[in-house]
């Protein structure tokens, strides 16, 4: 009798671990610990181009940096802001460390098997950049070339043949050029410094957004841009599952920005060009 009873709490204990665990039990927990802190901590990254990057005061600044800051504004609390790097953002795991993250991250099926994505803030497209003293006049002269991008994300996805347009509304993806060689980067930020010591020095090209060619070339880097742009894709706020009640309240946040006008006039302001509607 002794040994059943054991068994049977045993087994209710366990129901009890498995409950706790899942998904649904740990609905509203990031949103209470929100309230509960008064602070939304957000990873995102100190040289991501205009998206986020440390100005002349050394504080964080950029497109992502307001967004985040209307988003916080409609929840009634404060932000904090960590800057973990794009792949650990992207592996997933956070543990608490940090609530959401930016960055543009293209919602992919794959990548909602970790994240939820409540709601998409920009589009942008992916270009080629080379030198200026390129050779190269077309895409498919980056043929078994030395391509850079940053990892985890849709460039090396793209640069090495295995991007699907899974996301809503994704046209058909064309793969215009096989790299010899893709080369991976913490940030395109190191990308751009090696493709500038010249064309074929270590790097042949780039795959970047469109968005930041202007800052580059105004910044004095000796860029252009190869052809036609690669694909387009939508950006999304990035939080981990689990938490429905926290990713409405996101949603609804960035939904109030684009019913006022605020997210257009975010990315006018940054960057001259409404990027928050599909082209």
């Amino acid at each position: 009798m002794n040994n059943l009873i054991r068994m049977i709490a045993a087994a209710a204990a366990l129901a009890v671990a498995s409950v706790a665990l899942s998904p649904k039990a740990n609905a509203g927990a990031v949103l209470d610990k929100v309230i509960a802190k008064n602070t939304l901590t957000v990873a995102t990254g100190v040289d991501w181009g205009t998206l986020s990057f440390l100005n002349e005061k050394k504080e964080l600044d950029g497109f992502d940096v307001d967004v985040v800051k209307g988003i916080a504004q409609r929840l009634g609390v404060q932000v904090q802001f960590v800057t973990p790097g794009w792949d650990l953002i992207a592996a997933g795991k956070w543990q608490g460390r940090w609530d959401v993250a930016l960055g543009g991250m293209t919602p992919t099926k794959a990548r909602a098997e970790k994240f939820d994505f409540p709601a998409i803030y920009l589009y942008f497209r992916r270009i080629a950049l080379v030198h200026k003293d390129s050779k190269a006049t077309k895409l498919s002269d980056l043929d078994g070339k030395v391509v850079g991008v940053a990892v985890n994300t849709t460039e090396e996805y793209y640069a090495n043949h295995t991007l699907t347009p899974d996301w809503v509304n994704a046209q058909p993806i064309h793969f215009e050029f096989t790299p010899g060689q893709v080369k991976t980067y913490e940030s395109n930020r190191i990308a751009y410094d090696d493709l500038r010591l010249g064309d074929g020095v270590r790097l042949d090209a780039v795959i970047m957004g469109e968005q930041e060619l202007p800052e580059l070339i105004k910044a004095g880097y000796p860029f252009k841009q190869l052809g036609a742009p690669l694909f387009s894709s939508p950006g999304a706020v990035v939080i981990e599952r689990g938490d429905k009640e926290f990713g409405e309240k996101i949603a609804a946040a960035i939904q109030s920005m684009r019913d006022d006008g605020t997210l257009s006039q975010l990315s006018v302001k940054w960057y001259g060009v409404d990027y928050t509607t599909e082209n």
